[in-house]
């Protein structure tokens, strides 16, 4: 027979208890509420971020093994008016030194994206602390907005491990854009002749990226405990920036 002590004893413990952290990555899929609420006990965040190590990797060997990054270099120059500009100004001989060394500094920057990805997680969690805390008075610690960023980023895992799959079935090498491989956005269907501005626009409506910015929503609110109205504002308004930003910058390069 359970005393009343003993039962109000194993409550506190079933209320102690956690997600571990696979469990919180699972949810983040099926149930996020139940991910950002148990970030409130442990902002921990190491799962997520191996996890994007190793997807980034796959991802980038994918590339190297179907295509090459001389290609993938090919294809950004193709795509940059700007560039092409610059590519026309080299003379014959060193063209394919020129275009080897771009390839070079793309394979190592894009193995090396996981270093990348880290310093612009931290840089995106100070300014969610900052848009919060002081815009809204709520008080959650910087490291809480650091863990719901990166378990927020985990549907973009799926995009990347159907574009390395795609890569290895031997899927549309020709064109392949390393900034946007799989046609989960309008502007992976416009056509090369597009406006390069106009194809980073519609290439932002990525169902993958709605889909984090909905889980940074979901996920802002709960740990800042405000309302998901006041954090959509926050965060749809910094996700239009960044739109606006690369939409600028694509018009500039042409």
């Amino acid at each position: 027979m359970v005393t009343t002590t003993e039962a109000e004893n194993q409550g506190k413990g079933s209320e102690v208890r956690g997600l571990s952290q696979v469990e919180r990555v699972v949810d983040t899929y099926v149930a996020s509420t139940k991910t950002f609420q148990d970030i409130r006990r442990d902002a921990t965040w190491w799962l997520p971020f191996v996890l994007g190590i190793i997807v980034s990797l796959v991802f980038v060997y994918s590339i190297d093994r179907q295509i090459g990054f001389e290609q993938v270099a090919q294809a950004n120059i193709n795509r940059s008016a700007q560039a092409q500009q610059k590519m026309s100004t080299v003379p014959d001989a060193q063209r394919e030194h020129v275009l080897h060394t771009i390839a070079t500094s793309t394979r190592v920057l894009s193995y090396a994206y996981p270093v990348f990805n880290l310093l612009m997680a931290l840089i995106a969690a100070g300014i969610l602390m900052a848009s919060f805390n002081l815009g809204l008075g709520a008080q959650a610690s910087y490291k809480r907005y650091l863990a719901v960023w990166f378990y927020a980023g985990l549907p973009l895992l799926i995009k990347y491990i159907v574009a390395a799959i795609a890569l290895f079935a031997g899927a549309g090498s020709e064109q392949f854009d390393i900034r946007n491989p799989v046609g989960t956005n309008i502007g992976w269907y416009l056509s090369s002749d597009t406006p390069m501005w106009l194809r980073t626009l519609f290439s932002s409506a990525d169902i993958f990226t709605i889909w984090v910015v909905v889980l940074l929503i979901v996920g802002c609110a709960t740990v800042a405990k405000v309302r998901r109205s006041s954090a959509a504002f926050i965060v749809v308004g910094w996700w239009l920036l960044i739109i606006l930003g690369s939409t600028v910058m694509a018009a500039v390069q042409g």
